[in-house]
């Protein structure tokens, strides 16, 4: 086995790990509450849940997706979230090896996994993820300069999130309603720090399109009311960043090619 295996292989297991601590993240941040405190419990019958049977992977298995004391059941969503993030951490790895900008996709890929469910859950986007992430890649633009540096995070965060927040201002005051969440402009600027114009502009894209299309297939296989009914948009943005990580450099070249 090669380094860049071992690595990958060990970045998989942190990502199990790590994946149990998203968890925590998911369910508590869009509420305010300490991910530090309390100690992890079952939401049903409030039990301590002990070390043992907070183990990714296998304690959901032992317990067969049940709490041990009460019996409830243990949402899927726990089990989900601990393989992908192993997976996730073990691909990013695998395809950029051990290097700073490696480092810079994990974090954006944890960031984007958290937040993908807590839009889907919630339709929250908690700011401590989005406007700390978005510190964090400014930070990161300074010591690992793949998007330009600091010039680079600043232009793509502004240039991905204030010409969308204009525009949800100016369709408020003009349907003479009250403007959006800023969430997912939140997020739109996290992304464009991360990646830089082109690429956070496809992951815009890749979003706005996956949204387009499973969404308006939800709203009409559900009869929901496309008027009333609110998309997670910012889960979609979530799956183009992620999409984007891994394959946005080509895709670049691709989009760029095309315009030729």
């Amino acid at each position: 086995m090669n380094e860049t295996a071992t690595a990958a292989l060990l970045a998989g297991l942190f990502g199990l790990i790590f994946g149990s601590f998203f968890n925590v993240c998911i369910y508590r941040l869009p509420y305010h509450q300490s991910v530090i405190t309390p100690r992890s419990q079952c939401p049903h019958c409030e039990r301590r849940i002990a070390w043992y049977d907070n183990i990714p992977l296998l304690s959901f298995a032992l317990l067969g997706g049940r709490c041990r004391f009460c019996r409830a059941t243990i949402a899927w969503r726990y089990l989900v979230v601990e393989l992908a993030t192993g997976l996730l951490f073990y691909a990013i790895v695998w395809k950029f090896g051990v290097t700073p900008e490696t480092v810079k996709r994990l974090i954006l890929a944890s960031l984007l996994e958290m937040l993908f469910w807590t839009d889907l859950e919630t339709r929250l986007l908690p700011d401590v993820l989005t406007l700390g992430g978005l510190a964090a890649a400014l930070c990161l633009a300074l010591a690992v300069p793949g998007t330009g540096g600091l010039r680079g995070a600043l232009l793509g965060a502004v240039l991905l999130s204030v010409p969308l927040w204009a525009l949800a201002k100016a369709y408020a005051r003009l349907r003479r309603i009250e403007p959006p969440g800023l969430g997912d402009i939140k997020l739109l600027a996290l992304l464009g720090a991360f990646l830089g114009v082109q690429e956070g502009l496809l992951a815009l894209l890749i979003g706005s399109l996956t949204g387009s299309i499973l969404g308006l297939g939800y709203i009409l296989g559900t009869g929901k009311n496309p008027r009333t009914y609110a998309l997670p948009f910012g889960s979609f943005l979530c799956v183009g960043g992620l999409i984007v990580i891994f394959f946005g450099g080509e895709l670049v070249r691709l989009w760029m090619g095309a315009g030729m």
